[in-house]
C-alpha cells in the first residue's frame, strides 16, 4: 500500500523528499491509511506549564512545576522538568528534590478552564462529534467531513494544532486511529508535538509486544494480578480464549479480550457523562484527631452536595479518601439506599466510616464524593427519612434557598445540624 502523506505545516502533499517542497518544514507525516481514518485524541502538552510559559516569557527555558506547596503534589510539569525526574501526582517534596531549581507556580484553574473551553469550541468548528476527557484532552470523530472542510481527517487534525499554537499559544499532541482506544494510545507516543497513526493493518502487531499497562483501565493492582499469572504483554493476553478470560477476571476479562485486539465499540460521545462529583483537600500539617478530621469532612461533603445541586445530579455511591502520612491512599465506599443531593446526608453516611479509620493515624489529605450518578428527580424521597433526618434536609435545601438569593456567605451550615452525643454516653432531656 502506498502511503499518503502531507506537511504537517502548510498541508502541501508529501513527496519523497525529507523536507516539505513548499515551505521546507521538516514535520512530514505518511502512512498507508492515513486517509481512511477519522477517530483522534487530541492532548494538549503539559497544558497548565504551557500556559504559565506562554503568560511569562522569562520562564520559558526553565524547568516549571504547577502544584501546591511543600506537602501538595504535582499537578504537571513542563518537558524540562520531566527529564529530571519530575511527573504528575508526585509529592511536591519529592519533585523539588529530583528538580531543585524548578520554579513552582499554584494552579491557576479559572485560567486553565477558560482556554480549555476555547480550544474545546475550535475542535468544534471541525465536528460536532467532541467528547471531552478532561480540561485538556479531547476525542473527536471526524467521519464525514472531508467534503464540508475540504481536508481529510488527518489534515484537518494538523490545521487544528496550528490554530491552537498560534490562537492559544499551547502545542497538542495528536492521535489518529479506527477507534478511541488506539487513538489515545497514539496521542502519546511521541510527545510533545506529536501526530503518530496506528492503522487497522499494523494494530494486532503493534499490540503483540506491548505491555498490558498499555490497555485502558489496567491500572497498578490489575497489572500485578495479571503479572502473578504470569501475563505481561498484550500478546500473551490475545493468547486466551474469551472464555479464559471472563473465568479468570470478571468483567474485566471481557474488556482485556477485545482491546487486546484493537476492538473497541465505544462511540466519541459528545453527552460525555459525569461519572463522579467529589472534593478533596490536602492539610498544611499531618492531622490525627477525629473531630478535626470530622470538621474538614463535614465542609467536603457541603462543597460536593453543592456541586450536584448545581448540576441537576444525585448520588447512589459515597466515598471517603484518605492519604496517610505515609502516602498510602485508604479509599471507603457506601452504597446508599437511594441516590442523594445533601450534605447531610453524605456526611452522616461517611461518618462512621471515618471513626473506624481515624483511629490515631495521621492522614495527609481526606476527601468526599458522590458517584453513580442519577437526575435529581429521583434523590431523597421522603420515605426514607426518620423524622430527624427530614428535618435536616428542609433546613438545608431552605439554607440553599437563602444562599441562591444572598450569596454563598449569608448564611453557614454547622457540622451537621444537630449535635451528636459522645460515643458511649447517652443524651438526657
Amino acid at each position: 500500500m502506498r502511503a499518503s502523506g502531507f506537511c504537517r505545516d502548510c498541508l502541501a502533499p508529501a513527496g519523497a523528499q525529507e523536507r516539505c517542497v513548499s515551505c521546507r518544514s521538516p514535520r512530514l507525516i505518511r502512512h498507508g491509511e492515513l486517509d481512511s481514518l477519522s477517530i483522534a485524541h487530541v492532548d494538549c502538552d503539559a497544558f497548565y506549564a504551557a500556559v504559565e510559559k506562554r503568560d511569562n516569557p522569562d520562564i520559558r527555558d526553565l524547568p516549571v512545576i504547577v502544584g501546591g506547596g511543600r506537602r501538595g503534589v504535582v499537578a504537571t510539569a513542563c518537558y524540562i522538568a520531566r527529564v529530571q525526574g519530575v511527573h504528575s501526582a508526585m509529592p511536591m517534596f519529592k519533585a523539588l528534590k529530583a528538580c531543585p531549581d524548578a520554579v513552582v507556580i499554584r494552579p491557576d484553574m479559572k485560567k486553565y478552564a477558560a482556554l480549555g473551553r476555547e480550544i474545546r469550541q475550535m475542535m468544534r468548528s471541525l465536528t460536532p462529534l467532541v467528547e471531552p476527557v478532561s480540561i485538556d484532552e479531547a476525542f473527536l470523530d471526524l467521519s464525514g467531513t472531508q467534503r464540508l472542510h475540504g481536508r481529510t481527517p488527518a489534515q484537518s487534525l494538523a490545521w487544528l494544532s496550528r490554530r491552537i499554537e498560534r490562537d492559544v499559544g499551547v502545542s497538542v499532541s495528536l492521535g489518529l486511529s479506527y477507534n478511541k482506544f488506539l487513538a489515545k494510545i497514539a496521542s502519546d507516543m511521541d510527545k510533545p508535538r506529536g501526530f503518530s497513526v496506528i492503522g487497522r493493518k499494523e494494530a494486532p502487531e503493534f499490540l503483540k509486544n506491548s505491555p498490558v499497562s498499555l490497555i485502558w483501565g489496567v491500572g497498578k493492582v490489575t497489572q500485578k494480578t495479571l503479572i502473578r499469572d504470569g501475563i505481561r504483554s498484550i500478546g500473551q493476553l490475545v493468547s486466551l480464549s474469551r472464555h479464559e478470560l471472563n473465568k479468570r477476571y470478571g468483567a474485566i476479562g471481557e474488556r482485556l479480550y477485545h482491546l487486546a485486539r484493537g476492538q473497541d465499540t465505544r462511540p466519541v460521545s459528545p453527552a460525555s457523562e459525569t461519572k463522579s462529583i467529589s472534593a478533596e483537600t490536602t492539610f498544611s500539617t499531618d492531622i490525627s484527631d477525629p473531630g478535626d478530621l470530622e470538621k474538614r469532612l463535614w465542609a467536603l461533603c457541603d462543597k460536593v452536595a453543592g456541586r450536584c445541586k448545581g448540576r441537576g445530579l444525585a448520588g447512589e455511591t459515597a466515598t471517603l479518601k484518605l492519604k496517610t502520612a505515609g502516602f498510602r491512599t485508604l479509599t471507603r465506599s457506601r452504597r446508599l439506599d437511594a441516590p442523594t443531593r445533601l450534605a447531610d446526608r453524605l456526611f452522616q453516611t461517611l461518618r462512621p466510616v471515618l471513626a473506624r479509620e481515624a483511629d490515631g493515624t495521621a492522614f495527609r489529605l481526606i476527601g468526599a464524593g458522590l458517584s453513580r450518578l442519577h437526575p435529581v428527580e429521583v434523590a431523597d424521597p421522603a420515605a426514607l427519612f426518620d423524622p430527624a433526618a427530614s428535618a435536616r434536609a428542609e433546613a438545608e435545601l431552605a439554607m440553599d434557598d437563602v444562599r441562591a438569593r444572598f450569596g454563598s456567605e449569608a448564611v453557614s451550615r454547622g457540622l451537621g445540624f444537630t449535635p451528636q452525643p459522645p460515643a458511649g454516653k447517652v443524651r438526657r432531656t
